[in-house]
């Protein structure tokens, strides 16, 4: 009995402890090199936050901020049973960063009301990236942002926002980093930024059920997958805690 109650009294540490994990508010800093990256983008700052889900964004967490230079919406903004003013009321915190935002789609997205979640989105001046391209340009420099839709869906249009795409660097959008599979080295997409897996959000002795956030070497670049900033269904994390990416980009050296 003595043994019973110690297990279902670390069981409940544990649980609590995962509901900790699940709530930190954490901002990575990532220095990204990219390959022919013009001189006017160089530090260029990009703000990654995907699968926010049923969390509030921190206040204090934006407030930690290097002021970005825009800011990306990884998909999975909100889920079913998620209040379309909780919603609002992130995209206004976000909105303080006083730079673009831009939104790709995730599943969940969709499993909502999507023509509503645009018109949210809209109403917020969030530019939404449907198999299309954000440009920035810069001292006759340009640098592409192209979005494709949800490809959990199978929504995905890489071929049709490419064509949309100007002459410069190309960097990729995607909620879920299973676009990598329609990208070769000829299509010159150096840098994917994606979500979608939570890390594997509970994971066990270093095995979880999706695949692990962090930066990845591809054989066209690099891929970054995001942890995400909220969690599904339950909670509670373990060994992949939340977090949003401070991304910087840099010119990659050459060999």
């Amino acid at each position: 009995m003595t043994w019973l109650c110690l297990l279902i009294g670390l069981g409940v540490l544990l649980i609590i402890y995962m509901w900790l994990v699940a709530k930190q508010n954490r901002i990575l800093h990532l220095n990204v090199p990219i390959r022919d990256l013009p001189a006017a983008f160089r530090g260029y700052r990009l703000y990654f936050i995907s699968d926010i889900h049923r969390r509030n964004i921190s206040s204090k967490m934006l407030e930690k901020l290097t002021t970005p230079d825009l800011i990306v919406i990884g998909g999975d903004l909100m889920e079913k049973g998620v209040p379309f003013l909780r919603v609002t009321r992130n995209l206004e915190k976000l909105r303080r960063l006083a730079c673009p935002i831009l939104f790709v789609w995730g599943n969940h997205d969709l499993q909502v009301d999507p023509i509503k979640l645009r018109r949210v989105l809209r109403e917020q001046g969030v530019i939404i990236l449907t198999n299309a391209v954000y440009s920035v340009s810069k001292d006759q420099e340009v640098v592409n942002f192209i979005g494709v839709h949800d490809a959990t869906n199978a929504l995905d249009g890489l071929d049709i926002a490419l064509l949309k795409v100007k002459e410069g660097v190309r960097i990729l959008l995607s909620h879920n980093p299973i676009i990598t599979e329609k990208i070769t080295p000829e299509v010159n997409i150096p840098l994917v930024l994606s979500g979608h897996t939570h890390g594997g959000q509970i994971r066990l002795f270093g095995w979880g059920i999706r695949e692990k956030g962090g930066v990845k070497s591809m054989d066209f670049g690099t891929l970054i997958i995001s942890n995400g900033y909220g969690t599904t269904r339950y909670p509670l994390r373990l060994g992949a805690p939340p977090d949003t990416l401070l991304i910087q980009l840099s010119q990659a050296k050459v060999d």
